[in-house]
């Protein structure tokens, strides 16, 4: 009789979203088996770039130090018309005082795959590589899938739940037979990294524009090492035309006007835009997150972003389910935020990617004429930075609508749903004390009591929240409106489930009935 495999949650792929999700449930001391048909972490760049929200999160494991250490930090910004730079833009700092970590990282899909798999390897976790989905089943009570291993032969694995994190044409969503609406952008649009000798300056990016192409040339880690992204116009009619590097390099230079020579091609590739997502992420035990569940245009490097947060946020939630600590409804609210989010960000970067992409002769004006004037206008005032790099960096992601945010009349800055604001603690960043995967109930005091009772109160939740008594700092007051002593309860994600001017539990404890949390 064939042996069967038992375990908490299989995960579908090893991608980042995959391994993200891996890494957060060993947090929580769940156990699963991740699998992919790959042979093993990619060595291919592909996504780019890594925002201040994904740092925050690797930083709860003790890994954005490493991320900062291994990429490239986007300092400044030099925007390119027929050989000339048109504007400058600095974005050194450009979310300072908003996060720990306040710029664009570049680091690459490559090394963190890498980085996420090295992490899991040394806590005695693996992933079990050349080994590809067959069939799927699930009924009321587990999921079972049966798989091919590398030697060509089959394996049971029995789980609780499943989470397909295995990319754009994903398996499992087609076996759970959920439909993949979108479009395709008419464009074609190539991607490349090189070792390129330009004279360019350290740190800086350059977008260069032109009348109906484009291509942005990103600095990498490493002497020389660039990532070129554009458009190729006179191929989009020639669907079956092959397209030579040579092709690529020649609109580079057309479009730079300046000296440059690729010396190294260490990969490209030519590709159509998708935009297409899954009426839902969840279908009885099953799961998707990532490029399974969704994918945009490149523009702002969101989409390796997103789904390491689509990890983020199941896994708390499957954790306390699985340990019993909530009810199995609370599983719904991942269909109920993500799916809203990705709706959100679809039109988003579809409207940003118009704007620089679009051959549309209203587009082509902005670009020429318009863009290049305000853009170095907008990044020099503190409002302008202050909406522009929540929204790129995913720190202003919100579930502010979500059942699991609780909104009470009050006149906070802050509200329900928002991630928890950023400052300093004694000098130190508040998100230290918020690294232990439960909940966190924080008190903002102004020394006027003493809330140690609280804590005998909060007993009865056991090892699912935490308790922190916070002064009313001037930074404090500032951020949340209030100068009066209040209390946050955070969600194990670090987003706001409940603010209240009022330090009693009463509110606490109908919060965690309402959810289910036993």
């Amino acid at each position: 009789m064939q042996n069967i495999i038992q375990t908490d949650v299989i995960i579908v792929g090893a991608g980042p979203t995959g391994l993200s999700l891996a890494v957060q449930l060993m947090r929580y001391n769940i156990d699963f088996v991740i699998f992919d048909k790959k042979e093993g972490v990619t060595e291919l760049s592909k996504a780019l770039v890594v925002h201040a929200r994904t740092l925050e999160i690797y930083d709860q494991v003790g890994l954005a130090k490493k991320a900062v250490a291994g990429g490239e930090q986007v300092q400044k910004v030099a925007l390119m018309h027929d050989g000339k730079i048109s504007t400058r833009l600095d974005f050194s700092d450009f979310g300072k005082g908003l996060s720990p970590f306040p710029f664009m990282l570049v680091f690459e899909q490559s090394k963190n795959e890498h980085l996420l798999y090295e992490h899991l390897q040394r806590n005695g976790k693996t992933v079990q590589w050349q080994t590809e989905l067959e069939t799927l089943t699930q009924d009321t009570d587990s999921v079972r899938v049966v798989v091919k291993t590398i030697s060509g032969e089959t394996q049971i694995i029995e789980a609780s739940y499943l989470v397909g994190c295995d990319g754009a044409s994903s398996p499992t969503r087609q076996i759970l037979g959920l439909p993949f609406e979108g479009s395709t952008h008419p464009r074609l649009f190539y991607v490349a990294d090189v070792q390129m000798e330009f004279s360019g300056d350290e740190g800086t990016g350059y977008p260069v524009l032109g009348h109906d192409s484009f291509v942005l040339m990103v600095p990498m880690q490493g002497e020389n090492r660039w990532r070129l992204i554009g458009n190729l116009p006179e191929y989009e009619d020639e669907i079956d035309r092959e397209v030579l590097f040579d092709a690529i390099e020649h609109k580079v230079k057309q479009l730079v006007q300046l000296p440059l020579e690729i010396t190294t091609l260490h990969w490209f590739s030519t590709y159509k835009v998708h935009t297409r997502l899954a009426e839902t992420f969840s279908v009885g035990r099953c799961f998707l997150a990532g490029d399974a569940a969704h994918i945009h245009t490149p523009a702002g490097g969101q989409g390796m972003n997103t789904g390491i947060q689509d990890a983020y946020n199941l896994a708390w939630k499957l954790a306390f389910v699985l340990r019993g600590n909530a009810h199995n409804s609370l599983l719904a609210t991942y269909n109920e935020e993500r799916v809203a989010n990705a709706k959100r960000l679809l039109q988003t970067t579809d409207q940003f990617f118009d704007v620089a992409a679009s051959d549309r002769w209203y587009f082509r004006f902005f670009r020429d004429n318009i863009f290049p004037s305000i853009a170095g206008f907008v990044t020099q005032f503190s409002a302008a930075r202050e909406f522009l790099f929540p929204m790129i960096s995913q720190i202003g992601l919100d579930y502010c609508d979500s059942s699991l945010s609780q909104h009470q009349q009050s006149h906070f800055e802050v509200k329900a749903g928002d991630r928890m604001p950023y400052f300093l603690v004694n000098g130190e960043n508040v998100y230290d004390q918020l690294r232990s995967p439960k909940f966190h109930l924080l008190v903002f005091s102004d020394g006027q009591q003493n809330y140690e009772y609280l804590k005998l109160e909060l007993e009865e939740f056991g090892e699912c929240i935490d308790f922190h008594i916070i002064p009313l700092y001037p930074k404090v007051v500032e951020i949340f409106g209030s100068q009066k002593p209040f209390k946050v309860l955070l969600r194990p994600d670090n987003y706001i489930a409940l603010l209240s001017p009022d330090c009693s539990l009463e509110d606490l404890k109908a919060y965690f009935r309402k959810i289910g949390l036993t």
